[in-house]
């Protein structure tokens, strides 16, 4: 099944990685890719940035954009990986792997059709 884990963020988090040592977050990050690929469940997975994030929302047939990613929440998604994997539980261990995982949330969403 394969599964999108969304990671979560905001200043906070940002600064309690950066304290740790922003390089040796991008190298756990690299080493659980690196696992998850060998063992076959690393799908997809990239950081994301708030430069030129966008909001679109339409009202009455009419696009409105704004500047942002922010949708009226305290955490902003800042990256993702897509894993295949047995179940919903490896799902969730390879999610507390993540480096964010302590300082915020990683929400798992099962993907509603199989992709190949």
């Amino acid at each position: 099944m394969k599964y999108m884990l969304l990671i979560y963020g905001n200043e906070e988090t940002w600064d309690a990685l950066h304290a740790q040592g922003i390089d040796g977050v991008m190298d756990k990050h690299r080493v659980l890719s690196e696992e998850l690929t060998a063992n076959g469940e690393f799908v997809a997975g990239v950081g994301l940035t708030t430069k030129n994030a966008r909001v679109v929302r339409v009202q009455d047939g009419v696009p409105a954009v704004t500047d942002g990613p922010f949708t009226e929440a305290k955490e902003v998604l800042a990256g993702y990986y897509v894993v295949d994997c047995a179940s919903l539980e490896r799902a969730a261990e390879i999610a507390a792997r993540l480096p964010e995982a302590p300082y915020s949330p990683i929400e798992i969403r099962e993907f509603t059709d199989p992709v190949d």
